[in-house]
């Protein structure tokens, strides 16, 4: 059997190797501190259980538009215009099977052999993985610490070529958490403008913002930004519905045509009864997202300070998502280790902490630790960090 060259170059998921390992100790009876989770600890609201339960009772278990059922893509209307001022009819909404799924259709749709995308480092580790699927090419922009590990407009500028087609702003960031202002994305817009480069704005940790910080939606600042900007979004983050599986994006009619067409090639449609649950959790009470958010805002606050007492560590204090990005090349280098990657595998042996190495999203003097687990164990498992670094 040959496998295609498209497969082949796929790079392996560092955060794969760490869980596995991790889950390796586990089995052992092993005491193993996660604190690479990308998704909530808490579980779905009852109430969007619940909705999904009754679909399923009522015989909602069937086949559905590829593109989803009219009253979700009604709900995500009036979401997009109650939360970001934007318009959009249910004609220009397409459901997927998470917002991963979502921009894997994108990509498909707006690429051909060669074409680029700009794609901001840190980065997602899917982003350039989907774009090289698609037979594009991702070409890294770096963000600096110093900047919040934003990129800039002037960098944009720079790295645009006659084979750009579109660049990514996820805001607020994983892995960072870093939130782009609006000053921010109208510069980046402007320049996109007068390119012609199409905006992928993914906004799935869009509600997890902290500080009085404010999230904008690029496609919000005006109709020339509106019409260069196709937004992702999902219920998996702000909803803790990772596996339910459905995301969404809101475009132009046509390319959302084009997304549906694929969509109804691949996968049919998006799980039914969990357009069910994603409908509830728009329209039904708001409250258990907000208990999660003041929780994981405890959660940051606990962790920045922790990390930044121990020698060797330091991090900026993200505004959204739950994530921290932590510098730990000082402490790798003290420990005369070859490389983050090295550094967090013998933590993980000797101290039992599962992190993600920032290797995989493109910034490897970095951590990434996700405060989406108890205080009792990110405690637990900065403690074992400081003992690994100083030496205790």
């Amino acid at each position: 059997m040959r496998l295609s060259q498209r497969v082949k170059q796929l790079s392996p998921s560092t955060t794969l190797a760490i869980t596995a390992k991790a889950n390796e100790l586990k089995k052992q009876g092993i005491d193993v501190v996660g604190l690479g989770a990308g998704e909530p600890d808490f579980n779905t609201p009852q109430h969007i259980i619940d909705a999904a339960v009754e679909a399923m009772q009522e015989g909602k278990t069937k086949y559905t538009a590829a593109a989803g059922i009219p009253e979700l893509r009604e709900a995500i209307c009036k979401k997009l215009k109650d939360d970001n001022g934007l318009t959009y009819s249910p004609a220009q909404i397409s459901v997927a099977n998470g917002a991963k799924h979502v921009l894997y259709n994108i990509f498909q749709a707006i690429l051909d052999p060669g074409d680029e995308v700009i794609v901001p480092i840190p980065y997602w580790v899917s982003y350039p993985e989907q774009v090289l699927l698609a037979d594009g090419q991702p070409v890294f922009v770096e963000g600096k610490e110093s900047n919040e590990f934003k990129i800039t407009a002037e960098q944009l500028r720079e790295a645009i070529t006659d084979r750009t087609q579109a660049v990514i702003i996820n805001s607020p960031s994983n892995p960072t958490g870093t939130v782009y202002s609006r000053e921010e994305l109208q510069a980046i817009a402007d320049v996109c403008i007068e390119k012609g480069i199409l905006m992928i704005s993914d906004e799935i940790y869009e509600k997890l913002i902290y500080d009085g910080a404010e999230h904008v939606s690029v496609a919000s600042l005006s109709e020339a930004a509106y019409n260069h900007t196709i937004v992702v979004n999902g219920m998996s983050k702000p909803y803790s519905m990772t596996g339910w599986r459905i995301g969404y994006a809101a475009g132009s009619k046509e390319l959302i045509d084009a997304i549906n067409n694929l969509s109804s090639h691949s996968t049919s449609n998006p799980t039914t009864f969990a357009q069910y649950g994603a409908l509830e959790a728009l329209r039904g009470t708001q409250e258990p997202l907000e208990m999660m958010k003041k929780e994981f805002e405890q959660r940051r606050n606990a962790v920045v300070e922790l990390l930044n007492s121990i020698d060797g560590i330091h991090c900026v204090k993200p505004k959204g998502a739950f994530y921290i990005f932590a510098n730990v090349s000082e402490a790798v280098k003290k420990g005369g280790y070859a490389n983050t990657d090295e550094w967090a595998k013998v933590l993980l042996e000797k101290e039992y902490v599962a992190l993600i190495p920032g290797s995989g999203f493109g910034a490897p003097n970095h951590i990434r630790i996700s405060y989406a687990t108890s205080m009792a164990q990110l405690e637990k498992g900065i403690e074992r960090i400081k003992r690994f670094v100083e030496g205790k």
